[in-house]
């Protein structure tokens, strides 16, 4: 559902930058079938309340209502008006009686083509398990297979006179080779128009170039403009939101929003526009208090194609992303998370917005890529990553607290984990940070080379990109041979264990957080110098 939302959303923004009188080189529908469950579940009512008051009147959703759940009759859970639901969200709605009424049905997409105002939505009553005799209209249609018996009797039911398995009838090719005609007849109407439309609007061909086979890493690798910040602290939600107004020009498709905290995670596109019914041009989208529907839609926007969507919210609710920045991951599909308030810094705002397992969570996923930076540099570099990747989603997750420069930073950061601050020679001890806490292990680094030991700091700003550089380049950074390590981070120990291995001692949280000032959290929790050093010793 959501998915859906985010491609009929590309759909109107791409048709609205480049459209031109008799050159609608971007003009579809986008069509939704769910069922019962999809519209019991949370996500298909903030999906389509903001398709609703977006007006994407080229969303036509389909809900094939057959009241029959795994469990029995929707009755028992499930009783609700859907269609007066989505019409108070602001779709027209239309019914179908019988969904073998192939007419009927034909007459509600043209009602819903239509309808030039709203989205549109198309209860079509079912049958399941239709044609089969002892199982139709039953919820054991639902999961169980048919068996051999009730096989032979559907086939009977539909008219279906062969008995071989896998036997497609000559006139059902037939049907599907002329369909294939005609769409490559359409698909050549529409090469000759776009091949016109490039001949008349050169500038909007290499628009269209920028959008749809943009290749920004190797330019961006050297644009000194992009790399540059003055040499003060600052949060890595301001840096990250400064990098988004730098790329909005250099990557026309970037294209996002926040979850109603566009202000706190710094992720609004100055100058150009919000996406609304009355300007589908808008780069920026609200998305209201819908987390979940908000990363489905960004999945559906990279979906699309064309545009290289961004979503934001604070780190804490990425519990709330978390099963569509999962099919993100699952699909390959390259969206941009934009996490902020990452740690106890948070402060006042107390334990219940303090993230603390969240970190573990997404480092857990196969293919996603979560940057934690400590600077301005690591900042870029994630960002980098992050517009570059091709078919790995990415989580920037950032402070609400100002940091401190590091002197050793670098693009590096782009192997996801590199020396930061290095001793002479072999050293005896190696501490291990991301984010805030690579500052607070520079600082212990200095005061353990004071009492003469040699500490090798590394910062590991995502430790899922490190993981791909060679064997030979992650024994440079982390020495098997050096067995004191100590991980330094104010979330969850939890996914360290591989680096400190069973000699080395963590500086993490091991509980929840509480409310009060960011620097009295960090002493409390134990994330000072003196801890660290301490911490070290022990080993």
């Amino acid at each position: 559902m959501s998915m859906a939302v985010g491609m009929a959303i590309a759909e109107a923004h791409l048709a609205a930058v480049f459209n031109k009188e008799n050159y609608p080189v971007v003009d579809h529908y986008t069509y939704v079938l769910g069922g019962d469950g999809c519209m019991m579940e949370g996500i298909s009512s903030e999906a389509f309340s903001l398709a609703g008051t977006l007006g994407l009147s080229k969303l036509i959703v389909f809900y094939d209502s057959n009241q029959i759940s795994i469990e029995g009759s929707t009755d028992i859970a499930f009783t609700e008006n859907v269609e007066q639901r989505m019409a108070a969200f602001g779709f027209q709605t239309l019914t179908v009686e019988d969904g073998n009424d192939l007419s009927a049905i034909g007459k509600a997409i043209e009602a819903a083509k239509a309808d030039k105002e709203r989205p549109s939505f198309i209860t079509v009553k079912t049958q399941i398990g239709y044609g089969c005799p002892a199982k139709q209209g039953k919820a054991s249609a639902h999961g169980e297979p048919l068996g051999a018996e009730n096989v032979t009797a559907l086939r009977r039911t539909l008219g279906w006179d062969s008995d071989e398995a896998f036997e497609v009838p000559e006139e059902v090719y037939a049907h599907y080779r002329e369909l294939a005609a005609r769409s490559a007849d359409a698909q050549a109407q529409w090469n000759k128009l776009f091949a016109d439309y490039c001949a008349a609007y050169p500038e909007m061909k290499a628009l269209w170039d920028q959008h749809f086979n943009g290749d920004a890493a190797e330019s961006l690798a050297a644009d000194e403009e992009y790399w540059a910040f003055e040499d003060k602290p600052q949060a890595t939600r301001n840096l990250s939101g400064v990098l988004l107004n730098r790329l909005k020009d250099r990557i026309p498709g970037l294209m996002g929003g926040a979850a109603d905290l566009a202000p706190s995670t710094k992720t609004y596109l100055n100058g150009e526009g919000d996406f609304c019914k009355d300007n589908y041009a808008g780069r920026n989208l609200h998305f209201g208090v819908r987390e979940l529907a908000m990363a489905g839609i960004g999945n559906g926007m990279a979906l699309h194609g064309g545009l290289r969507p961004y979503v934001s919210t604070f780190f804490v609710f990425s519990d709330y992303t978390k099963p569509m920045a999962r099919l993100a991951a699952l699909m390959k599909l390259p969206v941009t998370y934009v996490f902020t308030h990452d740690s106890i810094g948070v402060g006042e705002d107390g334990p219940t917005h303090e993230p603390i397992e969240q970190l573990a969570m997404l480092r857990a996923m196969p293919n996603f890529h979560v940057f934690r930076p400590c600077d301005a540099t690591e900042t870029s570099a994630a960002w980098l990553a992050a517009v570059t990747s091709e078919k790995t989603p990415t989580a920037l997750v950032l402070s609400r607290q100002n940091l401190n420069p590091i002197p050793g930073s670098s693009k590096e950061a782009l192997k996801g984990g590199y020396v930061i601050d290095d001793c002479e020679g072999t050293p005896e001890a190696i501490l291990i940070a991301s984010g805030s806490e690579v500052d607070l292990a520079v600082k212990a680094k200095a005061e353990l080379a004071a009492e003469g030991m040699k500490v090798r700091v590394v910062s590991m700003p995502c430790m899922d990109v490190f993981e791909e550089q060679s064997d030979e380049y992650k024994e440079s950074v982390l020495p098997k041979a050096v067995r004191k390590r100590v991980a330094i981070e104010a979330l969850s120990g939890f996914g360290w264990g591989k680096y400190v291995g069973l000699d080395g001692g963590y500086v993490t949280m091991n509980g929840f957080g509480a409310s009060g000032p960011a620097g009295k959290l960090f002493e409390k929790f134990g994330f000072t110098v003196e801890n660290v050093v301490k911490t070290v010793k022990a080993l």
